[in-house]
């Protein structure tokens, strides 16, 4: 049996070895936008790195904390930006994908509780392939440079 701390060297180990088992991405960044209490919708955003061999193609997600979870992106269409739900999101192999403000994100729709700051909210990525992978994205504000 391992100590605990044995066990999150070996964890944190296994994030630089190429494993089978390995989750198919590194996630980066992750967090959850704070928004007002009473809001239905929240966004998260994050890095997603892949450093696999092949592409991974992200699907779809899923949040307790949301009854719905969407891939959106936003696209300018003739000078107006548009927020519009995506198939899919792919991470090239070695390459990254960012959900960012103004990008790729995840919209959280029909939040089942009020986001908390600095509370995690647990998301599952899924991907093309069948596999899943979960995270914890914190609740953060988001500065807007718009006052």
């Amino acid at each position: 049996m391992m100590s605990p701390r044995s066990l999150l060297t070996a964890v944190s180990l296994s994030l630089i070895s190429f494993v089978a088992v390995a989750d198919p991405l590194v996630v980066e960044n992750a967090h959850v936008r704070a928004v007002p209490p009473g809001s239905s919708t929240s966004a998260a955003f994050m890095t997603l790195r892949n450093p696999g061999e092949r592409e991974v193609v992200l699907v779809a997600a899923e949040s307790p904390a949301a009854e719905v979870a969407e891939l959106h992106d936003h696209q300018n269409v003739d000078g107006v930006m548009q927020m519009r739900q995506v198939p899919q999101i792919v991470v090239p192999a070695g390459g990254s994908a960012a959900l960012a403000p103004g990008g790729l994100h995840m919209m959280l729709i029909g939040l089942t509780a009020p986001l908390q700051e600095g509370e995690p909210v647990e998301i599952e990525l899924r991907f093309e392939t069948g596999e899943a992978q979960r995270i914890e994205a914190p609740v953060k504000r988001i500065m807007n440079h718009d006052h």
